[in-house]
């Protein structure tokens, strides 16, 4: 096990250590001398299971002898102008609590003085084309302001590994190239969307919603699930023609996931085939929604390559991401789904 830590800022829940100054924290990773491995999970707080997820994946990973910090940080330098950075919620007491139910040693809090000593850095990272699609199109400088955070909190927890959520497709995908870009000793570990039992994938702003406007929102998961389907169907016909012997399957996730549905119908990698046959059944879902009361407001619905987020041809073979984003009154949300296509 590892060993128990004094911190400066009070023993927070049992089971986790609190710091919110560097100088604590660094020194607690020095005293920590196990056989194990470090892994860290990076967080703006406000934790729900989606986190929980990740922390216990980590501990897993780990393993008893390994030792798991969980970051608390809401970042202001990928916030936009308008966005937000204000009311986004700080919950640290019960983030303790969530982050000590799964599995962490330690939860590193630190203030925005502590990880910005000398004011909004003069040098941060960049993002690069791949970084203005999308989100980065929606939100310009928001992943210059997360590469630069996810950095220095690399540089300063030290990991061995460091575990990310897929639902943020986008920003897993940056962050895997930065690390392979720029060297950093670290393995990048995504871990799969958890949803709501209606669907809805999990994320800190869905409390901003409404009944009505959570009603809405469900067109997000639901368009994913319609494109993932019309793609299974094109898998099969094809799969099923006199050219083109065998029948369509789920291939391997990289943990070994046999990519089967889940209750939400978006659990794991489906084998499928027509990008143009995806994109159609879920930009008609998207089109529905946006009649409703409240409306659903499209930002974009793209089929892209993940290893570098451009839009995918129509005859293209192997992994694809299916994304969507679209605000519902005042709250933007961000969904998408993994798909492989071909059906050999």
């Amino acid at each position: 096990m590892s060993p128990k830590l004094s911190p400066e800022a009070g023993p927070g829940e049992p089971g986790v250590e609190l710091f919110t100054r560097r100088s604590g924290f660094e020194a607690a990773l020095a005293r920590f001398a196990g056989p194990g491995r470090r892994a860290v999970v990076m967080t703006m707080g406000a934790l729900h299971e989606g986190h929980a997820s990740l922390i216990r994946a980590a501990r897993a990973r780990v393993g008893a002898e390994g030792l798991v910090t969980v970051t608390v940080f809401v970042n202001p330098l990928q916030f936009g102008a308008g966005e937000d950075l204000d009311r986004y919620p700080r919950t640290l007491d019960a983030d303790l609590e969530v982050a000590a139910a799964a599995g962490a040693d330690i939860v590193f809090a630190p203030p925005v003085e502590e990880v910005y000593a000398g004011g909004e850095p003069r040098v941060r990272m960049a993002a690069g084309p791949m970084g203005e699609r999308y989100e980065g199109a929606s939100r310009p400088g928001h992943f210059d302001g997360m590469l630069t955070v996810v950095a220095k909190l690399l540089h300063l927890t030290r990991p061995d590994l460091a575990f990310f959520g897929e639902k943020d497709a986008q920003q897993l995908a940056l962050i895997r190239r930065m690390v392979l870009d720029l060297d950093f000793p670290v393995e990048i570990v995504g871990v799969p969307t958890v949803r709501e039992d209606d669907g809805l994938a999990l994320s800190s702003r869905n409390r901003y919603l409404s009944a009505r406007e959570r009603s809405t929102a469900l067109a997000l998961s639901r368009a994913l699930s319609e494109g993932r389907e019309a793609g299974r169907q094109a898998a099969a016909q094809a799969a099923h023609s006199p050219s083109s012997p065998g029948s369509p399957s789920s291939p391997p996730g990289p943990d070994g996931r046999d990519g089967r549905d889940g209750s939400d119908g978006l659990a794991g990698p489906a084998r499928v085939a027509s990008p143009r046959t995806v994109r159609a059944a879920a930009r008609a879902v998207l089109d529905a929604a946006a009649l409703l009361e409240p409306p659903l407001v499209l930002d974009y619905v793209a089929l892209v390559d993940p290893s570098d987020f451009t839009e995918v041809a129509d005859d293209h073979d192997g992994e694809a991401v299916l994304a969507v984003a679209a605000k519902v009154g005042d709250t933007r949300l961000i969904d998408n789904v993994r798909l492989w296509f071909g059906v050999a």
